[in-house]
């Protein structure tokens, strides 16, 4: 294995007064990688140094959860690149004794394979069979089953059992996937109709188990950090995160006084936000029941199991490579809407998932029309808009299908809570390493800032329910 040396050494002037700009650009110039690692988990990516520089030129010395390092064979490159450069005066060696690797002994470990995308697990399940992974899911809906009829209830094995099979189901079923996309329509459909209906009979058992448990946060992310790969980390606490807010939120609306509370405190809380949302409706007639079509009401189980479906697969379409925190330009945005319109496009095409599945799916970043967003539902309403140049919306969310698919709402309520937990859950991702992790805390007053005041993209009164519901698991 290869050693490994500080990059804050690496980058320390002698006299420890500076920073060594030419080392900071010949790294920049020959394109060399870093190695980050996070102090918590041990977890280790290679990561563009120029990436991270550009991003933060201080970022190695941002302390933070990640600690940062050049590879052994990586820093001779460095030093023999600083020896060709000699003749710049502009190049200030570092001495040998304070910056050789040979020096900095404490510094050296064995390093374990880097960890990206979907991480080693990907090959197991992209080798099994078609039997073998319908043979899982099968297996993992009995284990959460025989929890559901246990008496006494632990909340640990519960937890544990939630976390397997939610990583199972993702990754099964994303490799289903990539078989059926070289597969003509119908015989793709063909192919994943047992993963569906295996698949919704397991989210079906897991929403009911999880109404019953106690989750604890901390556990669940312990346990999730078990799999070695950043995608399925996310896409399992998306999906725990969404059940578990869904049931908080029917809780909020059947049994208190939540909603009549909303109606009293809408027009000077919220009125300002809505109306930059409706701004051809006046002020006072937008209420509560023109943001939520039909009104605010709790949410049958039929319906919830389909949305935690989508919940389950929304990143169904993320290529390996995607790293980072969706929206952020820099980081190669195409990439990143593709995610969405791949995703949407093969559970259309190959699959029979419901069809409110494949809507959260292809519609959960669609920020409300920011431009800062994206998605088929706006562009499906300029089309509709110049078809139809008069018409108009007069709500903002939809429980049902029918209002968002002939544009009487501006989105499609599973998606609105999407957006939200897919935002908070990757800024307080511990394995980010474009920015530190955010507390609890520091993200919900981010996301109010960035994503409410400054411009409405999540939805305002959906989010205080979510900041209540994550307040709530706090204490």
């Amino acid at each position: 294995m290869t050693d490994k040396i500080s990059l804050s050494k690496v980058l320390a002037l002698p006299d420890g007064t500076g920073i060594n700009k030419p080392y900071v650009n010949i790294i920049i110039e020959d394109d060399i990688a870093v190695m980050c690692i996070n102090r918590k988990t041990n977890a280790k990516k290679l990561i563009s140094f120029k990436v991270l520089y550009d991003n933060n030129e201080n970022f190695w010395q941002q302390g933070g959860s990640w600690e940062y390092y050049l590879r052994g064979e990586d820093f001779e490159k460095l030093k023999e690149s600083a020896e060709a450069r000699t003749n710049n005066r502009s190049y200030e060696k570092p001495k040998a004794d304070e910056n050789s690797a040979a020096n900095i002994d404490e510094e050296i470990e064995e390093l374990e394979e880097v960890e990206v995308g979907f991480g080693n697990d990907y090959n197991v399940y992209a080798q099994m069979t078609a039997e073998e992974k319908i043979g899982c899911l099968t297996n993992n809906k009995t284990r959460l089953n025989d929890l559901v009829i246990q008496k006494t209830k632990d909340a640990k094995v519960i937890t544990e059992a939630l976390v397997d099979t939610t990583k199972d189901a993702a990754m099964i079923n994303y490799t289903a996937l990539e078989e059926a996309i070289n597969l003509a329509d119908d015989e793709a459909k063909k192919f994943t109709k047992e993963f569906v209906e295996v698949t919704h009979d397991m989210v079906k058992v897991s929403v009911q188990l999880f109404s019953e448990a106690v989750m604890s946060d901390k556990l669940m992310n312990d346990l999730v950090e078990k799999s070695n790969g950043t995608i399925v980390q996310h896409m399992t606490r998306v999906y725990l995160k969404g059940i578990a807010f869904l049931a908080y939120y029917n809780n909020l609306v059947s049994t208190s006084s939540a909603i009549q509370k909303l109606r009293i405190s809408f027009s000077a809380k919220y009125g300002k936000y809505y109306h930059a949302l409706l701004p051809h409706m006046n002020m006072d007639d937008i209420d509560l029941e023109h943001v939520f079509y039909g009104g605010m009401r709790a949410i049958p189980p039929d319906l919830l199991y389909k949305w935690a479906v989508g919940f389950l697969i929304h990143d169904i379409g993320k290529a390996p490579a995607i790293e980072y925190h969706e929206g952020e330009a820099k980081y190669d945005r195409q990439t990143v809407i593709d995610h969405v319109k791949q995703g949407y496009k093969s559970l259309i095409t190959k699959t029979k998932y419901p069809l409110e599945a494949s809507l959260i799916t292809g519609y959960h970043h669609e920020y409300y029309g920011s431009s800062e967003g994206y998605g088929y539902f706006r562009a499906y309403l300029k089309q509709y808009k110049k078809q139809y140049p008069y018409a108009k919306q007069y709500y903002c969310i939809t429980y049902e299908l029918e209002p968002i698919l002939d544009y009487r709402a501006l989105a499609y309520f599973p998606a609105k809570i999407l957006e939200i937990i897919d935002v908070y859950d990757s800024v307080t991702d511990p394995h980010r390493v474009y920015h530190k992790a955010m507390s609890p805390e520091e993200a919900l007053s981010m996301m109010k800032e960035q994503f409410i005041e400054k411009h409405v993209k999540i939805d305002p009164v959906l989010f205080d329910i979510f900041a209540s519901f994550i307040n709530d698991k706090q204490t």
